[in-house]
Order: C-alpha cells, then structure tokens, then sequence
C-alpha cells in the first residue's frame, strides 16, 4: 500500500496489513535499517540481510521488493536448508526433459519464475559449494541453464540473500565462496537482536495482540503495566518470533501467566512456594521481580567478565554507584569474597566457591 508520496505506509503479510511504523518502531537500530531499505529498493543491486533468527530478515526483504519498481513482479522464495542438497538445483535452475530419469517434462526452476522480480535465497549460508558456483554465474550476467540444457537462459531478477550465519567464518572454515560473497553483498543490512531495540517491543506487542484478538475473534485485555514492564525487560532468545507466538497464546488462553511462565527460565518457573495460587501459579508481580533479577545479574556478570572482575569499573559501566553494585550483587545472587572470584548462583545466595 503506497501513501502520496510515494512510500510504502504499509504492506500485506501472510494476509495481514502491517503498518510501515510497526516493522520498524523507533528505535535507532531499526532507523537506520529503514534508511537503507529505502534507498536500495529502487536500485536492482544485491542485498544481504544478516541477523538473528526471528527479527524479520524475510519482512524486510518483502519490503525491499513492495518498495522496489518491480513490486508488481514475482516474489519468489527459497530455502536453501529446507530442500535436499541434491534437489535444490532442479528447484532453483530448473531442468530440461530427460535431464534425469523421470524427468519426463521439462520443468522451469525458481529463478526463471522469478524473473522480472525478487529472488529471496534464505539461509544461503547453507548452500553446497557446488551450487554456489551457478549462483555466482546467475549475479555475474543475469544468465543460467537448466539441468540437461544446452542453452543459457537470460533473467532479470533481483536477489536477495539472508541468513542468520556469519559468512565470513564460512568462509574460513572452506564452506562459503569468497567471490559470491563478494557478490551478494553490495548492500548489507544487519538486523538487530530484539533485545537491542527494547523501545519497540511495546509497540510490537500490541500490533500481535490487536492481529491475533482479530484473528482469532477473542476479547483480551490490554497488557497490564507489570506485564509490558517484563516483556520490556526479557531477553528473548527467539526474538520476535518468540514475542509473537508468546502474544499469540496470551489471546489464546486469556491468561498473562501464559507468557511469564514461558519465557522465565525454568529454575525460576518451577518449584513450590507459599505464594503459589491454587493452580501453581505464582502472582504476575512476583514473576516480573524474578525476572528483573534475572536480567540484572545476566548485565552485572557480563560487565564483571569485561573489567576483569574489577567492581569499581564494573559499577562505572553499569552508570551505578559502586554501593549500589555491592547491593545488587548481594540481590542477585552473585556472592563474592576476598582472593576469591564473584561466582553465579542458580537460586540466589548461597556459600562462595569459584567459577566452575
């Protein structure tokens, strides 16, 4: 969906409409992401998004090609690690009658069906060497055969790359080409971690909460402040992957403790206590003050490791006075001792003894 000016303020996805204001929120990160999808889509250069999985490398490439003057093209997706070794080249470059036995029809690949629109490569990290040779052959020329072809078959196809690996490590174990690297990545785009752009899950939250309560004809209740206080605080691992399916169940079962007792960790989810409701459930607050602590000692041990276990530098680079450190050591677990490294504790305090 194009606005008057001419950019995009929104785009269908899975036959949902997302608001250009939700995929990229207000964060810094994602600003710049935003700058530089709007200046490649209009280009037909390669783009390489790299990040981890579940922050949207497969949305932004949508977007890159519902920017781009081909948006009206196909938009054509494969997945490298989903098809056998040996098929993905019949399903990329396609093959020609008796190519192979029971071939008995020529058969056009995904790249031909992309032409004259956006070819996404997912995981391309994963793709055979050999393979990688007739990719780069496609980027050089815009020119490929078909499995048992004698001709070459010319495309115009833009091609975008993602992949949640670091291809420049594949390359030096020997599993990824220098040259198609080189290829792919003219423009680069590198997502971040949902736990880098924390200001949007809010934001994000809500979108899937409205999308899901619409979805699955549901009334739910906004999030309660103790709720967007964790989810604003929660690392998510799977990003917003996690965040969406998390949401999604919260619409489901109509409960926030759906969310909290997914998400905290396991020592901090299990267990009796005497503040247990009659289903073993702990109260939201007390969840959300578990998992405040969690977050907290995961940043205390982390600035510890990088000063050294020096606390005063530590203290420095938590913006926190150095009592106020000593305070949160003691809160959090992390007991230390003179000629004695601080250690973590699984439950709280407990005697001191080093690093494993």
């Amino acid at each position: 969906m194009w606005n008057r000016g001419g950019r995009v303020s929104s785009f269908i996805l899975n036959g949902s409409c997302i608001p250009e204001e939700t995929i990229f929120g207000r964060s810094e990160p994602m600003q710049r992401v935003r700058t530089a999808v709007e200046r490649v889509a209009s280009t037909s250069v390669p783009v390489l998004i790299q990040g981890e999985s579940g922050t949207g490398k497969e949305v932004i490439a949508k977007d890159i090609h519902r920017r781009s003057p081909w948006a009206d093209g196909p938009f054509v997706k494969v997945s490298c690690p989903a098809i056998p070794a040996t098929l993905l080249e019949s399903e990329l470059f396609g093959y020609e009658k008796g190519a192979f036995t029971g071939a008995w029809n020529a058969k056009p690949g995904r790249v031909e069906l992309a032409d004259r629109g956006t070819l996404l490569l997912d995981e391309i990290g994963e793709m055979e060497l050999s393979l990688q040779a007739k990719l780069l052959q496609l980027l050089q020329d815009g020119q490929f055969s078909r499995i048992g072809g004698q001709h070459d078959c010319q495309v115009d196809v833009r091609i975008v790359c993602v992949t949640n690996r670091s291809l420049e490590h594949e390359i030096a174990a020997g599993n990824f080409r220098r040259d198609l690297y080189y290829r792919i990545n003219v423009v680069s785009l590198r997502l971040p971690a949902l736990r880098e752009r924390a200001e949007d899950i809010p934001q994000l939250a809500n979108y899937f909460l409205e999308l899901y309560s619409r979805q699955h004809d549901r009334e739910v209740r906004p999030f309660s402040a103790e709720l967007l206080t964790f989810i604003c605080q929660y690392n998510w691992p799977g990003n917003i992957r996690e965040l969406e399916n998390s949401v999604k169940r919260y619409v489901i079962m109509g409960s926030e403790a759906e969310i909290i007792n997914e998400s905290v960790p396991q020592k901090y989810s299990t267990g009796s206590s005497a503040e247990e409701d009659d289903n073993g459930l702990l109260p939201l607050k007390v969840h959300t003050k578990r998992a405040r602590q969690e977050l907290e000692r995961e940043l205390i041990l982390k600035a510890l490791r990088q000063t050294n276990w020096n606390r005063k530098k530590a203290a420095r680079m938590l913006q926190i006075s150095y009592r106020a450190l000593l305070y949160k050591v003691k809160m959090v677990g992390l007991a230390s001792k003179r000629g004695h490294s601080l250690v973590p504790v699984e439950n709280g305090p407990r005697k001191e003894g080093r690093w494993p």
